[in-house]
């Protein structure tokens, strides 16, 4: 059932070894790492998920409910159409409209610091971030960006902040670049009249618009050190981690199960996903935006918290997070083990 509700230089080869490990994966069920199982024959516990079907990111979710991941691990998943950005969707499980979801965490992580009782379970993926110029353009690389104007979709997003970042590894304060505010939908009508110099988003939007205008990618978020970071997570209410952690590692189990399958099968993947995007992406396109992806990523435990623990303290050097904060015991506070 679902519903419709208001919000309350390695990166290639990475790829390709995620993917291997993703096909070696699905071989190995995740019960034989030590993650409790709920009991086949019981009742199935009831889940809601919060997705937004705009977003490639969350294929994964139809391919579980499709591919009977969720009824593997005894779990009935009722989806919730989320119609907000990411930092609302965080706030519906925070406040038990929602039992989890897959978002960006680069926007979490500022309200997970103010006290957002919401913990990340799995990272899922990598790669759907995107920055882009025209093909004229006298930006050749991410540190000619001081003193021009990059398009965002507003000034927390977490595809400004992830930029923000790289422009201030770099030696330039983020200040010194133009961040302008636009719907992305309008990136392209932007660039054309001149309003901006590059743009900075997420997929899908980003992907097709390079590809339909020609635009040269600049940098993404599978670069360098982020060439085997997640951008994306698995975000459990924090009642549920606490009070039925049975269900929290099931539910956790079947989603790197789905993103592990989706990895392996980038054109079954999409042929289920595409329908419930309401632009109507075809099908070949999205398997072409999963391929570029780490679907196969699947970091929890210690190396989510290093993922965490990493953002956390660039965070702090952009100005997102306090300066005092503790990164690896706000790391250990937000990334539970929920496998063990």
């Amino acid at each position: 059932m679902t519903h419709l509700v208001s919000p309350p230089a390695g990166a290639l080869s990475r790829r390709h070894l995620l993917k291997a490990a993703a096909i070696a994966g699905l071989g190995a069920p995740l019960g034989l790492l030590g993650a409790r199982a709920l009991a086949q024959g019981s009742a199935k516990r009831s889940f809601k998920i919060a997705w937004s079907p705009t977003a490639v990111c969350q294929s994964p979710v139809s391919v579980a409910l499709e591919r009977g991941f969720f009824d593997k691990y005894n779990i009935a998943v009722e989806r919730i159409n989320f119609s907000g950005s990411t930092d609302q969707l965080l706030e519906a499980i925070a406040t038990g409209h929602a039992d989890g979801g897959i978002g960006m965490a680069l926007r979490w992580f500022k309200p997970l610091e103010q006290g957002f009782d919401v913990k990340l379970a799995v990272g899922t993926h990598g790669g759907c971030m995107r920055l882009l110029t025209p093909q004229d353009s006298p930006i050749k690389a991410v540190q000619d960006l001081r003193g021009k104007r990059v398009a965002v979709t507003d000034q927390a997003s977490p595809v400004k902040n992830f930029f923000a970042i790289r422009v201030a590894q770099l030696g330039i304060d983020p200040d010194e670049v133009e961040w302008r505010q636009f719907p992305q939908d309008l990136f392209g009508e932007a660039l054309r009249k001149g309003e901006v110099d590059a743009v900075a988003g997420d997929d899908p939007l980003m992907f097709i618009l390079r590809e339909d205008n020609n635009l040269v990618e600049l940098a993404t978020n599978l670069e360098n050190d982020y060439a085997d970071r997640t951008c994306c997570v698995l975000g459990l209410s924090g009642k549920l981690v606490r009070n039925d952690p049975d269900a929290a590692a099931a539910i956790t189990r079947a989603v790197i199960d789905a993103q592990r399958w989706t990895a392996a099968n980038p054109d079954e993947s999409a042929r289920i996903f595409a329908p419930h995007i309401p632009s109507k992406v075809p099908a070949e396109r999205v398997a072409a935006i999963l391929r570029s992806h780490t679907h196969g990523h699947a970091s929890t435990g210690a190396k989510l918290r290093e993922e965490v623990a990493g953002y956390a303290q660039h965070l702090k050097q952009i100005r997102v997070l306090g300066a005092n904060l503790d990164v690896n015991k706000y790391a250990a506070v937000v990334a539970p083990d929920v496998l063990v």
